[in-house]
């Protein structure tokens, strides 16, 4: 009989968390690393989004160690996305992801030039990699470019290394200094040339 009872009350307890938090209970939350110039700048783009849990700041694509901002050779500077995928998909992600790039440069973003800056999709199982390659193709469609033109990487994910802390967050902790970088990077000027009222 007691074991009864205590199943009964656990149930009890189950239930009344379904009630209380159902879109906790049920939400799936996964992962999405984007590189596309500044992480500063990426991250306050896609951090804003409906669904998205957390954008976080750091460096992937290399294999360096513990890589760390004055030495991350070989690696990208990118953003972790988690998201709840109940309320956004990973396709509308990639389309947010695209609409604050530069899909034409490979050599950096913006004002900010080389290897650390160029833009990537890590993606971390086959159904990403298959989203990735058809939200490119269905843009250069769209925007009728040929696909060639695109220079964006898509590859398989490689360990993500967290940034230093003063990195996490820097729009919103460092308004003015954030604001005048983007500014004066050029990079809304760009991204307005290259999507105008594409949405």
């Amino acid at each position: 009989m007691n074991k009864i009872f205590r199943r009964l009350i656990v149930f009890s307890m189950l239930l009344q968390l379904l009630v209380v938090f159902p879109l906790e209970t049920f939400a799936e939350s996964q992962e999405a690393v984007f590189a596309g110039g500044c992480f500063w700048c990426l991250e306050h783009d896609l951090e804003k989004l409906d669904g998205v849990i957390s954008a976080e700041s750091g460096y992937s694509g290399g294999d360096l160690t513990n890589p760390t901002y004055e030495n991350h050779s070989g690696h990208q500077e990118v953003v972790k996305v988690n998201f709840d995928s109940d309320i956004i998909s990973y396709k509308k992600l990639l389309k947010q992801y695209w609409l604050n790039i530069d899909p034409f440069d490979n050599k950096g973003q913006f004002c900010d030039r080389g290897d650390s800056y160029k833009p990537v999709i890590f993606t971390s199982n086959k159904e990403q990699e298959l989203a990735a390659k058809e939200s490119q193709e269905n843009i250069s469609v769209e925007l009728n470019i040929p696909l060639d033109q695109f220079k964006v990487d898509i590859v398989d994910s490689k360990p993500f290394w967290i940034a230093e802390n003063y990195h996490q967050n820097y729009s919103a902790k460092n308004p003015l200094k954030y604001n005048f970088y983007r500014t004066s990077c050029g990079r809304d000027n760009r991204l307005k040339k290259i999507w105008g009222e594409y949405k």
